[in-house]
């Protein structure tokens, strides 16, 4: 009942659902592939569907991640949890690869992933639903999406986002809204907290550092690279631009 209520809800909608036969179950129980204006998108998602008496907790959902946990979370394609529970209210659903990178750059072990009773899925919420996870699926075909998703951030369309890994394989993120003053650095080391900063608080020497945080040479040239690219997208937003 519960793959059928979703499968109803998106085929209504027009996408593109392949429902995984019962028996070939490792994790999945569909995939979607969304339509536009009645053509296919290059955009899919996994989907694991659950009733929702036995997931319920005090806010909403949980669905336990069991021995999932690694395609879920570094698989080729992302993979949403959608619960059924029709006396609260019907569908809701959760980006697993989402919850599991965050979990990983807290260094923490993800049991079960938290489905919010505010994340509805309807007639009336699906195309906002769509049109996040193509956003963020735009973000995984440039290489940044998994570090949005362990940082637990979310990139505009307009942003500019340049990713750098140094030489010990240690990944950073340049991140860059528009009008803003500031930038937003991401940070392996930093455990992909957001940190301001702004091209006055780089210095190279006595050792290369950004405020409080120690880079190395090629990490600074890189920052200051990034800083002198983007000058033009942190002045003020005129009205006009906005029209």
């Amino acid at each position: 009942m519960a793959v059928n209520e979703v499968r109803s809800l998106l085929e209504r909608h027009g996408h593109i659902v392949q429902e995984v036969d019962g028996g070939n179950d490792h994790g999945e129980d569909l995939y979607v592939t969304f339509v536009q204006d009645g053509q296919r998108t290059v955009d899919s998602i996994a989907v694991q569907v659950k009733g929702g008496e036995s997931t319920r907790t005090r806010r909403g959902h949980r669905v336990r991640v069991g021995d999932h946990g690694a395609n879920w979370r570094d698989g080729s394609l992302p993979v949403f949890c959608v619960v059924h529970d029709p006396e609260r209210g019907g569908l809701f659903w959760a980006n697993a690869t989402r919850q599991l990178r965050r979990a990983e750059a807290l260094r923490k072990t993800l049991k079960s992933v938290v489905v919010s009773q505010k994340s509805v899925l309807d007639d009336a919420t699906l195309g906002n639903f769509v049109q996040s996870v193509r956003s963020c699926l735009v973000r995984e075909r440039q290489g940044v999406g998994r570090w949005a998703d362990m940082a637990d951030v979310e990139f505009a369309a307009n942003d500019i986002v340049k990713p750098f890994e140094n030489e010990y394989g240690e990944p950073m993120i340049f991140w860059q809204q528009r009008g803003e003053p500031f930038a937003v650095l991401l940070h392996h080391d930093l455990d992909w907290d957001p940190v301001r900063v702004d091209e006055r608080m780089l210095r190279f020497v006595p050792i290369p550092m950004i405020g409080h945080v120690i880079l190395n040479n090629a990490e600074a040239h890189w920052l200051a690279g990034c800083f002198a690219s983007t000058e033009w997208w942190r002045r003020p937003v005129e009205h006009s631009d906005l029209v």
